[in-house]
């Protein structure tokens, strides 16, 4: 019997073509079966259309069907591969308006930061309802392959409420690793590379060829005016913390604390368009697509030709577990030792051997503490916001958003909790964990002028301390 993988949120028919068309390249994989799932009917027929014109006109054998039944579509499938967006462009809307009205500025917001953990309070319950189905339907063995941002938000979860095998998967450590074929002359092929941390903040531990260190060239191009001004804030955290990160500069400005604070910040290090720091750069991006498809079929003029497959890991995972013959990926997973400095449980970004057994992640060690002590700022969020979505408790909110390094430095703690209070009932329509429940606002104490500060008497031993230093310095 061929392979049957369900697609979850097959209308992203951007996504969905793409890794349709890697699964229908792979030659081990032919005769699939593709039950393609989405909540609402016109896009997805649209992609079942076009897959069954895919199949036909690229003489691959195989059967497509689209439901609108998630467990119907899970049922007996080897793969279930996840690609939602709960909430769509119009919650995406709120992530990124509300936090810039009160000093957050984001150029993605799907990651970390308030757009990040709402996006994750969306989500995170529709992945379970998927891997409960995966626990009751599914073949023994299948495996979630789950790409739905927050990535590391996500699957903390799903390894902290399931028993399914599945991984997180994410392009940025391949495509960081083209820039650094382009900007060093090498051929890609040629560097060996370990890396570690988590996603979206997940850094070269080794980058080399030959046995030979690369870093001292990469260094050398962010030196040069021209890298630097394209990348500025990867480039600071190198110079600054030894290591070289897996994102974008519009990205990475939004993990730390550094680089969106303020418009001197801004103005220095976030001045290229896109993705190299602008502001709302996704959403907008986001917006514009939605808008221009909202009354067409964006495949109906597209090519179905299938011409190789593309730096997306799904395809081959599924090669080497059909296959047997071993792949070895960045994904992510449960942190069950696996990098030692980091904390139990969470997610982190490893290596991982796929074959005819399963998955099969490998531990990294100990990262460099500066490396896991940046990690870990981004943990805590994590950790929050993944407890704020299992236990519908408002107050890990706050809790979560207060954490969060750019929010923190941009807002006192009463904005973060009014932020938090706007964002949760603008967007109740997607939380139902949270119906009945509210972020309580905490009062305001008034101080008349002229009132007198009431401290704790000192502790007698610190008196004696101070007296003693006193005498000292006498």
């Amino acid at each position: 019997m061929g392979t049957k993988i369900a697609m979850i949120g097959a209308g992203s028919v951007v996504f969905c073509r793409l890794l349709l068309s890697d699964i229908m390249a792979t030659e081990s994989l032919r005769g699939s079966e593709f039950a393609l799932m989405s909540r609402t009917r016109p896009k997805l027929e649209n992609m079942e259309k076009f897959a069954k014109k895919m199949l036909r006109e690229n003489g691959i054998e195989g059967e497509v069907w689209s439901t609108l039944d998630r467990r119907e579509a899970i049922r007996d499938a080897d793969f279930v591969v996840v690609m939602i967006q709960v909430g769509g462009v119009d919650g995406f809307e709120l992530d990124y308006k509300i936090p810039l009205k009160y000093g957050v500025d984001q150029c993605v917001g799907d990651t970390l930061g308030p757009g990040g953990i709402f996006r994750a309070l969306r989500t995170v319950p529709a992945l379970l309802d998927i891997a409960r189905d995966m626990e009751e339907l599914a073949k023994p063995g299948a495996i979630m392959l789950q790409y739905s941002n927050p990535m590391a938000i996500n699957c903390l979860a799903i390894g902290k409420a399931s028993s399914v095998d599945f991984t997180g998967l994410c392009h940025g450590i391949q495509t960081t690793l083209q820039e650094i074929s382009v900007w060093l002359g090498v051929p890609k092929e040629e560097i060996t590379y370990t890396c570690g941390g988590t996603n979206h903040f997940d850094w070269f531990l080794t980058l080399e060829r030959n046995g030979k260190d690369l870093y001292t060239g990469l260094r050398k191009v962010f030196e040069k005016p021209e890298y630097y001004k394209a990348e500025k804030v990867r480039a600071e955290m190198l110079r600054h913390f030894g290591y070289f990160c897996t994102e974008t500069t519009g990205h990475m400005s939004e993990y730390v604390p550094y680089f969106r604070k303020n418009k001197k910040a801004m103005d220095l290090y976030c001045d290229e368009p896109g993705f190299g720091g602008e502001t709302g750069a996704y959403y907008a991006w986001c917006r514009a697509v939605a808008d221009r498809y909202a009354s067409r079929n964006m495949l109906e003029h597209e090519s179905t030709k299938i011409e190789g497959r593309s730096i997306e890991y799904c395809s081959y995972i599924m090669e080497a577990v059909a296959t047997g013959i071993p792949f070895r990926f960045m994904g992510n997973v449960r942190n069950d030792g696996y990098i030692t400095n980091l904390p139990a449980g969470c997610c982190v970004e490893v290596p991982v051997f796929a074959d005819d057994t399963g998955l099969h992640p490998a531990a990294v060690g100990e990262l460099p503490e500066q490396c896991a002590a940046l990690n870990r700022t981004q943990i805590n969020v994590h950790l929050l916001a993944a407890e704020a979505a299992l236990t519908g408790d408002p107050e890990h909110i706050v809790h979560a958003v207060a954490l969060d390094p750019l929010s923190a430095a941009v807002c006192t703690l009463k904005e973060i909790r009014d932020m938090a209070f706007e964002m949760l009932e603008a967007q109740r329509a997607w939380l139902p964990q949270f119906e009945g429940k509210k972020i309580e606002p905490k009062p305001t104490v008034s101080i008349p002028a002229g009132t007198v500060a009431v401290h704790a008497p000192p502790d007698p031993a610190q008196a004696i301390l101070k007296r003693f230093i006193k005498l000292a310095e006498e």
